[in-house]
Order: C-alpha cells, then structure tokens, then sequence
C-alpha cells in the first residue's frame, strides 16, 4: 500500500514538473533562442537547438529539483545541445580556436544601432567558447557560478574566458572609434 501512494505521489509530482516546465518553456523560448542564435548564428539551427532543449527538458523533468533554478538548468540543457551538434559536425576541433564568419552590418541611420551591429558582429567572431560565456553574462544575467554550473567549468575558467573575450572586444571598439573607452566600459559587467 505504502509503495502505491509513493507511486501515486511520484506520478503526480512527476505530472506537476512536466505541467510547470511547459508553463516555463513558453516563457523562456525566448531567451534560449537568443542564447543558440548567439552561440551559432543560424536561425534553423537555433530552432532546432532549442526544440531539442525543449524535448529534452520535458522528457527529464523529473530531475528539476529546484523550480527556481529552472532558468540555469534550461541553459544547461541548451548548452549540451550545442556541443552535441558541435561533436556530430565536427571531428577534432578545438572550440577555443573554432573560427565564424562574420555578419555583415547593415547601414543603420543611427549610431546606437550602428554600435549594437558591430558589437554582435564582434561577438561572432570570438571563439565558440568565450562566445557561449560572455552572451550568458550579458545576454541572459547569470552570474559566473550559474555559468560554471550549466557549463560544467570551473568558475576560474569562466572568468579568464569573460577576460579574454572583453579585452578582445575592447581592442576591437578602439579601432572601430576613438571614443572606445565609453563603449567599453558599456560592456564591462562584473558578477
């Protein structure tokens, strides 16, 4: 009897997850699309990327502990997507030194979407990894322990990533405009 009701309660705990990860998936598809376009910079791709977050999420909802963390596990699942990819596509490539072509920036009449253009395209051309870290700072606001968690990499690692791949944008906005250090200082965040 006892293992009935045990089972009943996992069931319907089981139930509960899947109903509020669904809730939650709507609402942060969103954000896992910005986070997979920012990593591969292909739309498809980035559909595909998060409807198997999504598919993996539901199916593993049993290992959501903690509903407040739903945000950080959503990346994680969304990270190990993107390396899966990565392993499928590629045979041997060193992510730290994996190159991407950059976007070509469209003429904008304002200066502030100018700016925004050159920094995404900026971003693209960083290497996968620092790529991957500095749009989950700035882009999606987790804090360098919730980065080293859904990565699986120590909290020093992703540290000198978010250096290097700032002192990298820094250098390239001083060439881009004179005035570099207003627009670096846009794009330092400490966590």
């Amino acid at each position: 009897m006892a293992t009935q009701n045990r089972q009943g309660s996992d069931i319907a705990t089981l139930m509960t997850n899947k109903s509020f990860i669904r809730g939650e998936l709507e609402k942060r598809r969103g954000l896992l699309y910005r986070l997979a376009y920012s990593w591969c910079h292909n739309a498809a791709l980035a559909d595909d990327l998060v409807q198997d977050t999504m598919v993996k999420a539901l199916k593993n909802a049993r290992q959501l502990k903690n509903t407040a963390a739903i945000k950080g596990w959503l990346s994680k699942i969304l990270a190990n997507c993107w390396y899966d990819h990565l392993r499928r596509t590629r045979e041997m490539v060193d992510l730290d030194n994996l190159p991407y072509e950059e976007t070509s920036s469209e003429s904008d009449e304002h200066e502030q979407q100018d700016i925004v253009s050159r920094v995404r395209a900026m971003i693209a051309t960083l290497p996968v990894r620092q790529r991957q870290v500095i749009t989950l700072v700035d882009l999606a606001g987790f804090s360098y322990v919730e980065i080293s968690d859904i990565l699986d990499i120590p909290v020093g690692t992703v540290m000198s990533r978010i250096s290097r791949a700032r002192n990298v944008l820094r250098a390239k906005l001083a060439d881009y405009d004179p005035r570099h250090d207003i627009l670096s200082a846009k794009i330092r965040r400490i966590k």
